[in-house]
């Protein structure tokens, strides 16, 4: 046999390799891409080409009493994608794909379980629990859209594990989470302390089951979020999101009965127009265009039915110059009879240019651990709980 037939003959049997990296699936989920026989060995499932065409988008996707460690794994209801109208409760347990993974990001594809009572607002029928991380408040509700990110620890520790429990009333359920598993030593993970993280130089921020027409807040929650704060940018702003399906806005109702005007109310005293039990926390918030008073004390708790830095029944854009940009919802167990069918938080912020003639611009002084010394907390709030959780990010 020449030279020229075996190189021809091993020619047709070369080996190509590809890494496995992300993919986008013919369905448009995202998977990994792996060989054929890989996806199939692991429990994932064909979705298209990679790889020009040498290898397959791996999609992962996983019901009730599961345990996985693939990266990018979809928890789905059972019977998905019809809905659920069943009770019990259906549990995803999630393991590390390696030590080097320290952060969890769940992002909420599909997300429609029963709501809360209306009394107080308590999710006592359907909840989505998150255990074996930092602590993290049930919701339920609607959440499409939304967000959480976990602090799964350092190391080899004890899997998270991600709960829908669902009983009461027959109810059309249905989700459908994303499970993306963050290594410590990546540039894009969050900062401590953060159940939700926003990227970019805009953006939109949602408490959990918002929605203008028929969502209701939740009671006990209390979390950080988080902006990243991007190049060259030195101030935050914070304006109500539009709300098309009331005659007056409640793309923020945190307080008082949202079927009725109800005014801004700020600051964390004890009086009428404070927020002494649920709350929206920007650090040293002011109205823009408003010209504050040499000796003006930062505004830090806002409440009340209207979104405004200062006491008013007209709603503003609120601006921020503390950095890092980060915020603290508060919501206590008890609505009824004060607080009535108040909707939570949709607010769309723009970062600022350092460019910008600023108010004086403040660098909040955060520890190592994200938190806020007690005597600079006071200052901020009278909050005891300005300690922000963890999270996750892209």
């Amino acid at each position: 046999m020449t030279n020229k037939v075996m190189t021809l003959i091993l020619s047709l049997f070369t080996v190509v390799t590809f890494p496995n990296g992300g993919c986008t699936g013919a369905s448009g989920d995202n998977g990994t891409c792996m060989t054929a026989r890989e996806c199939s060995s692991r429990g994932g499932s064909a979705n298209g080409y990679c790889a020009n065409g040498f290898g397959l988008c791996c999609v992962f996707m996983t019901s009730c009493g599961s345990t996985t460690s693939e990266n990018g794994t979809y928890f789905i209801n059972s019977g998905y994608p019809s809905w659920y109208d069943g009770t019990g409760s259906c549990e995803l347990t999630v393991i590390k794909s390696h030590p080097d993974v320290c952060q969890i990001r769940l992002d909420f594809d599909r997300f429609t379980i029963s709501g809360p009572e209306r009394m107080n607002n308590v999710c006592n029928q359907d909840q989505f629990i998150v255990s074996g991380g930092n602590p993290i408040p049930a919701i339920c509700g609607f959440n499409q859209g939304n967000h959480m990110y976990i602090d799964a620890g350092i190391g080899t520790t004890n899997p998270v594990k991600l709960t829908f429990v669902t009983s009461g009333n027959s109810f059309e359920r249905i989700w459908k989470v994303k499970v993306t598993q963050i290594p410590c030593s990546t540039i894009y993970k969050a900062d401590v302390g953060c159940l939700q993280y926003f990227t970019g130089v805009s953006g939109q921020i949602r408490s959990f089951n918002y929605d203008p027409a028929s969502g209701l807040q939740l009671s006990n929650q209390d979390y950080g979020i988080c902006i990243r704060m991007e190049r060259n940018f030195c101030g935050i702003q914070y304006t109500a999101c539009l709300d098309s399906a009331n005659n007056r806005s409640r793309a923020f109702t945190l307080g008082g009965n949202s079927n009725n005007p109800v005014n801004s109310m700020i600051g964390s005293g004890a009086g009428p127009n404070n927020c002494a039990n649920d709350w929206l926390l920007i650090p040293c918030a002011s109205n823009v265009g408003r010209v504050a008073p040499a000796q003006a004390l930062c505004t830090d708790r806002i409440c009340g039915g209207t979104f405004s830095a200062d006491l008013s029944m007209q709603s503003s854009s609120v601006l921020s110059t503390v950095k890092p940009f980060r915020l603290w919802f508060h919501t206590d167990n008890v609505e009824a009879p004060v607080d009535i069918d108040n909707r939570g938080f949709c607010l769309n912020y723009v970062q600022q240019p350092c460019t910008n003639n600023l108010p004086g611009s403040k660098l909040a002084p955060f520890d190592r651990d994200g938190r806020l010394p007690s005597a600079t907390l006071a200052r901020y709030s009278d909050s005891t709980t300005m300690v922000i959780a963890e999270s996750t990010s892209e």
